[in-house]
């Protein structure tokens, strides 16, 4: 064969000859656990505290979406003398954030419950306040997101005792070793830049 010779396929590329590694798409069902409802696991906890714990973790989970998204926005739209170090102290904590909601997603699921994801369902469920879609002014910032982790640091202390009542030691674990603090600290972390001192003089 020379180099202008046409290539010629050695094999058969009709469709019907692949079937067995097509992709099927455009797939069509129903739901096979709808939201709201439990599954039974075998972790030894009753039903009622497992079906309790989903409605806690959820709500708090609809919530550490928003206030991550919340991050992100707050993130992108700094401004001003303390632009970089705001700018990477936000980022940091979106990134805390989501691993947070993680951890949330995954806790609901071992319970037997569907976790909350899509965006739409979370917006009807969310506690905190929209914000305007603009850019406000960097201290208004700071405590939207502030006023986001108190809402949410309320819902996890009531979440907690409830928990702990049930003894659902997973769950309750969860929140005040992962969540509970990672608020607080972060809480922390913002306020600070909210305090009014001057810079180069006492």
């Amino acid at each position: 064969m020379t180099l202008g010779d046409a290539i010629v396929p050695t094999q058969n590329t009709d469709i019907t000859e692949v079937d067995g590694s097509q992709p099927l798409l455009h797939q069509h069902g129903y739901e096979i656990q709808q939201y709201g409802t439990l599954r039974n696991l075998p972790i030894v906890l009753n039903p009622s505290a497992r079906s309790e714990s989903c409605v806690l973790v959820n709500q708090i989970l609809a919530d550490t979406i928003i206030l991550y998204h919340l991050y992100k926005k707050h993130h992108w739209l700094m401004r001003g003398h303390t632009f970089y170090q705001l700018h990477l102290l936000l980022d940091k904590h979106a990134s805390e954030q989501i691993e947070l909601i993680d951890a949330l997603g995954e806790r609901v699921q071992t319970l037997g419950g569907v976790a909350i994801a899509d965006p739409r369902h979370v917006a009807e469920v969310t506690k905190i306040k929209r914000p305007p879609n603009g850019v406000e002014e960097v201290p208004v910032m700071l405590s939207r997101l502030l006023e986001a982790h108190e809402l949410i640091i309320g819902e996890l202390r009531v979440a907690i005792d409830k928990t702990a009542a049930n003894q659902d030691s997973g769950t309750n674990d969860l929140l005040v070793s992962q969540v509970l603090r990672t608020n607080e600290t972060q809480v922390w972390f913002l306020a600070e830049h909210l305090v009014d001192t001057p810079l180069v003089r006492s």
